[in-house]
């Protein structure tokens, strides 16, 4: 009597199976997304960028901000053009964080705004974007490391406070204007004080180290900083955004781009070209051919004994009773045929093949329909029993 039919294995895995397999690189995962945000959750009350008056990390400027507020002076922090324009006034100090992130429009509207003023006006790390518009009197000579300064001026709130730290961006002026120029490197200013119309006055500040929260207690760095933004009662603090709707009033695509590529940081630019480099190397690399293709003589001999042992653990491994099982009837059928008169081609039918078998066995211990064409074992022991009925037909055949 045959066997009765049972589930064919296969070499997909099972989900058991993937979920052993990913389970550790899953818990990694889960980790490092719980560890950020709790990280992001602890850490999102006191992180708010660099320069903002709100923020406690090293490049924050809370530092600076809590000590106007105890001499006096109101921090008022905006967002947009329209906040920091409609904020200003004689009595206040504008100061500007990034100005090169304002599009040519937001430019001519703030300079509109600091004329029209009365106040002091601070622009932090300006430019060549932001200078020939904000203060064209000034240009924009190589960028220089930030280190320990001499004022080298008679600008009061300089020589208060002494060295401080500054580089950055540096200034080229007209040696007879009335600028007032401070902290020089390789004789060009790092720190510039435009005089204005009556008490309006700009202020360019080459680098924003002194305004950062781990620099401030160095060197002269909060005297210079609490002079230069303390002069008047009120302080608005204004940092520019690209989220800021006035920013898509500028027609020309590229200052949107060139915006968004200020905000990217150098080193990230550079590491990325290296890694193109790299990628593309390693890809001539992978693709070189020396040669035509030749044939190569293994080292060694592989005996069939060992391929099959070979082949065998690989099914065992992979679960594979169904295609370890196909493999085995399969290489049996293909021998019986020409012993039994069949075509090779008719040797996996069992129209043909069956048929034949039963005129040269006509009694056979086994039913030769289920070792020959049947389901595939349900387990390691019923496979073994399969290939040893396998063999004993064989040999059936071939002595009969």
């Amino acid at each position: 009597m045959s066997r009765p039919a049972t589930s064919a294995t296969s070499t997909a895995a099972t989900p058991a199976q993937l979920w052993t397999r990913a389970r550790g690189a899953a818990l990694v995962i889960a980790l490092v997304l719980i560890g950020g945000i709790a990280l992001a959750t602890v850490r999102s009350t006191d992180s708010h960028g660099a320069l903002d008056p709100r923020s406690a990390d090293p490049k924050g400027s809370r530092a600076v901000a809590e000590l106007l507020r105890s001499h006096g002076v109101t921090v008022t922090l905006a967002t947009t053009l329209d906040e920091a324009t409609s904020a200003t006034g004689s009595d206040s100090t504008l100061l500007v964080a990034t100005p090169d992130l304002l599009t040519h429009t937001q430019q001519s509207a703030l300079l509109g705004a600091i004329r029209n003023s009365g106040g002091r006006t601070v622009l932090v790390g300006a430019g060549r974007s932001s200078l020939p518009i904000l203060a064209p009197a000034v240009t924009s000579a190589t960028s220089i490391p930030v280190e320990n300064r001499t004022p080298d001026c008679t600008l009061a709130a300089a020589t208060r406070a002494g060295s401080a730290e500054l580089g950055g961006e540096r200034y080229v002026t007209d040696p007879a204007g009335p600028a007032d120029t401070c902290y020089p490197a390789d004789g060009l200013p790092t720190l510039v004080r435009l005089p204005g119309p009556g008490t309006t006055d700009t202020v360019l500040i080459g680098s924003p180290d002194i305004l950062h929260n781990d620099r401030l207690d160095q060197q002269g760095n909060a005297s210079l900083a609490l002079q230069l933004l303390g002069s008047r009662p009120h302080l608005v603090w204004y940092l520019p955004s690209l989220t800021d709707a006035s920013a898509t009033a500028d027609t020309p695509d590229d200052d949107t781009t060139g915006n968004f590529l200020a905000l990217i940081p150098s080193g990230w630019l550079w590491g990325t070209l290296q890694l193109a480099i790299a990628a593309l190397l390693a890809a001539i690399w992978r693709a070189r051919r020396l040669g035509p293709l030749v044939t190569e003589r293994l080292p060694v001999a592989l005996r069939a004994s060992e391929a099959t042992e070979g082949r065998a653990r690989l099914y065992r491994k992979a679960n594979a009773r169904d295609r370890a099982a196909s493999v085995l009837r399969g290489a049996t059928r293909t021998r019986l045929a020409p012993l039994l008169g069949v075509p090779a081609q008719a040797a996996h039918s069992s129209d043909h093949l069956l048929p034949a078998l039963s005129a040269r066995l006509p009694e056979t211990t086994a039913d030769p329909r289920t070792l020959l064409f049947g389901p595939a074992p349900a387990d390691d022991t019923a496979l073994i029993r399969l290939a040893d009925q396998l063999d004993a037909l064989e040999r059936e055949v071939r002595t009969s």
